[in-house]
């Protein structure tokens, strides 16, 4: 997977990649303390965009300790940690939880929980970074 697009776009698009870029990142880390609302796939959104809209974002999100290296597996690989997969799953289960003993109606849980294990299935399926030890 490539980090910039094989065409750049037009500079008078660049400032929607920074805007999805800053937005994506905020839910981003938003996600980091609210469960139900998820981490990576907003921080691999930002990264995307950073790459094509804010050169400055985009070097700060790869040399980010938390962040660089789960974009650099997936942009390199597809991959993603088998810590950060039982992190997601963990924490979508408890959102599912919290869901179930709180939502006004069983089919509003029950739908976000079917979106949350679909999630989770694609989740799983995805391959670890090369040289990944099994016990991450």
């Amino acid at each position: 997977m490539s980090e910039l697009p094989p065409n750049p776009p037009p500079s008078r698009l660049r400032w929607a990649w920074w805007l999805l870029a800053w937005l994506s990142l905020g839910l981003g880390l938003v996600g980091v303390v609210l469960p139900g609302l998820p981490t990576v796939p907003f921080i691999l959104l930002s990264a995307y965009a950073a790459a094509r809209g804010s050169e400055r974002l985009h070097a700060w999100l790869l040399a980010h300790p938390q962040f660089g290296p789960m974009i650099l597996d997936w942009q390199r690989h597809g991959a993603v940690s088998r810590r950060a997969k039982r992190m997601a799953v963990g924490l979508m289960t408890l959102a599912a939880v919290i869901m179930f003993l709180t939502a006004p109606r069983w089919w509003m849980a029950a739908t976000g929980t079917g979106i949350m294990a679909t999630v989770a299935a694609w989740l799983w399926r995805r391959p670890e970074p090369p040289g990944a030890r099994s016990g991450n």
